[in-house]
């Protein structure tokens, strides 16, 4: 009697989850494999990109996730500057703002230790003509100087490898705020700063794919691995509350969220 209610209880809540992917806006764009992050709050802006795409969020004044589709044309030129710029798609009350004395971040980096962390990176758009989007606030996140100049960066590096070994990748990346942090101190719009950040990279090959996750707290040393932030992508969801590759067969999302690729991470994001 018990395995019955189990089995019928199982299959209410698979029929609830396929009705609510019913209503769910299907949105097609090149950064997007299998669907967009979905779960973010209804009062988020969503831009699109030649570049990116993102999701900025009204009350922390950062993007929840960004998601791109990197190939070997994008990621290869000269390198460019970073150049702040309110993003010109938003509000001045839905973003954080530079201005020459670097606005809302000033005095971060002395005070609390944190860079403006890009999400979408400057570096892997050098040969794009619309490299200066990195720039924009909206794709800028308070983050902390070891990790944004230890781990991070290494992370994001070893993706720029695997562009140039496998043509073509889609990331996703975003924050966590599973704890108070310390805000900004001379920011005067209000904002939230987040305690830890997501990254997702997928190579998908004749419908095949591999699949990488990482999760990175703030505090992350600056010297700590790549691999130690290692997880699967349904981990990202639980923390995250989103939901990716939700328009993929059942199947095959559920194959793909719930596995960890570990020689397949080990071969391109070890040592």
């Amino acid at each position: 009697m018990k395995q019955i209610i189990l089995i019928c209880a199982l299959l209410m809540a698979l029929t609830v989850n396929a009705q609510n992917k019913k209503h769910r806006q299907e949105i097609h764009c090149k950064h997007f494999y299998g669907g967009y992050p979905y779960g973010t709050p209804k009062t988020n802006d969503l831009i699109i990109r030649d570049i990116y795409a993102l999701s900025n969020n009204d009350n922390t004044k950062l993007a929840d996730w960004v998601c791109y589709r990197l190939d070997r044309e994008i990621i290869s030129g000269a390198k460019k500057k970073r150049n702040w710029k309110k993003d010109p798609w938003l509000r001045k009350d839905e973003t954080l703002e530079p201005n020459p004395n670097h606005g809302d971040y000033k005095d971060a980096h002395a005070i609390i230790k944190v860079d403006r962390g890009h999400q979408a990176p400057l570096a892997s758009f050098d040969g794009s003509k619309y490299w200066y989007e990195t720039n924009y606030f909206s794709n800028i996140t308070p983050q902390k100087s070891d990790l944004n100049q230890g781990v991070w960066v290494k992370l994001e590096n070893k993706v720029r490898n695997m562009v140039e070994k496998y043509g073509q990748v889609y990331v996703m990346t975003g924050t966590l705020y599973e704890r108070g942090m310390e805000k900004l101190p001379n920011a005067d719009e209000e904002h939230t700063v987040p305690s830890g950040y997501w990254k997702i990279i997928l190579y998908v090959k004749d419908g095949s794919v591999k699949s990488t996750a990482f999760i990175f707290d703030q505090n992350t040393p600056r010297n700590a691995k790549i691999l130690s932030g290692l997880v699967s992508i349904d981990e990202v969801e639980r923390r995250s509350n989103l939901d990716f590759l939700w328009m993929l067969p059942k199947s095959k999302e559920f194959k793909i969220e719930n596995s960890i690729h570990k020689q397949w991470a080990i071969k391109n994001f070890g040592n």
